[in-house]
């Protein structure tokens, strides 16, 4: 026993993300309590999260929290949570569809969803976005099935595919496919395309930013000029979409498009908001993927668009990822497969809110 606060937590690896989920009944109700939980769980305010569980970087500083539907047709509900490495920020306006991958299966190992006999079919209600989204786990004999011979580009080894469709990503946020009305916009001197689907972002082509757009993930990262261009062109178009000031938001994410290397249809890298991803936020690749689909997008035009039904094979810094788009109801249909896998289960400790210190 000891002074701190214990609260069940199992951490996993959905995607190309990872992080501690939670069912919503074991955190604080209090918004502020639950967010200093957060925070210290995570160690955030520190570079390499050295007093908590969180990696030192976006892809490893994230948080499911997990629990019965609150609208009809869904199963459960899914809050993500983006938890800033450099200030103590917790930041609920995206949603990842990384860490949505290990929602599912998350959902079945605490008794939310019970498992079919081969595959069982998760409807996963995004509170973020309001979106509702299915995904197919494997299961045998009323257990999770993690082992299996799919593989996913930025996670080594195979793994059991999961199959996730977005039913109706566009206007996540915005309600608005394109939050501008225009299919693209002059921002800072610059033509960008400004999409709202699974994720708001600013799209725009690396060879406008002095980049070829095929560096690594590190080399974008460092590059001071790039970030800072980037980052005035994102909180400009975050005005734009009716969002306000951004600044302390991480929507909508800086997108570097360029012709594909490798015989994909495009070349990406995506920005989280100020660091480039090592590999593609799966949010990402929907609203990349829609954007080659609409027309008078920088990225149809790029690739001289792209009629449905059709695959949109993403490049990114480590491989590719493969989205394949088809209407159904009227509405843009977007399915890709993910992998995830439980990491560790027990309790997470935090600090007691009043001695958790808030970023100025």
């Amino acid at each position: 026993m000891n002074d701190l606060v214990r609260i069940p937590c199992v951490l996993m690896r959905g995607g190309t993300s990872r992080g501690p989920f939670f069912l919503s009944a074991d955190l604080p109700s209090d918004a502020a309590s639950r967010d200093a939980a957060l925070l210290s769980i995570m160690g955030s305010g520190h570079p390499l999260q050295i007093d908590g569980i969180g990696g030192g970087n976006p892809v490893t500083s994230k948080v499911a929290i997990i629990g019965p539907p609150s609208v009809a047709g869904a199963d459960v509900d899914y809050l993500f949570a983006q938890v800033r490495t450099d200030r103590q920020i917790v930041d609920y306006s995206p949603n990842c569809g990384n860490m949505l991958a290990a929602v599912g299966p998350f959902s079945i190992e605490a008794g939310l969803v019970k498992a079919r006999e081969t595959e069982t079919l998760v409807r996963i209600h995004n509170v973020n976005t309001g979106k509702v989204i299915e995904a197919k786990v494997p299961t045998r004999n009323g257990e999770v099935i993690y082992l299996g011979d799919a593989s996913i580009d930025g996670v080594p080894g195979l793994a059991a595919p999961i199959a996730l469709t977005f039913l109706d990503a566009a206007g996540a946020k915005t309600g608005k496919l394109l939050p501008s009305g225009n299919a693209s916009d002059i921002i800072d001197g610059l033509r960008a395309t400004i999409i709202d689907c699974a994720i708001p972002m600013v799209l725009m082509r690396a060879a406008d930013l002095g980049v070829t757009g095929y560096e690594d993930a590190a080399t974008l990262s460092g590059n001071e000029e790039l970030i800072a261009r980037m980052s005035a062109i994102r909180i400009q178009a975050g005005e734009i979409m009716g969002m306000g000031d951004v600044s302390d938001k991480v929507i909508p994410k800086p997108v570097l498009i360029a012709p594909p290397q490798k015989g994909g249809t495009l070349a990406v890298r995506y920005f989280m908001p100020n660091d480039c991803h090592p590999a593609l936020a799966t949010t990402g690749a929907v609203g990349i993927a829609t954007a080659v689909v609409t027309p008078g997008t920088i990225t149809a035009d790029l690739v001289g668009g792209a009629s449905l039904p059709t695959t949109v094979r993403l490049e990114h810094p480590s491989g590719r990822l493969d989205v394949e788009l088809e209407t159904r109801g009227g509405s843009t249909i977007a399915g890709l497969v993910r992998t995830a896998r439980r990491l560790f289960e027990g309790y997470a400790f935090a600090k007691p809110a009043e001695f958790v210190e808030h970023a100025a």
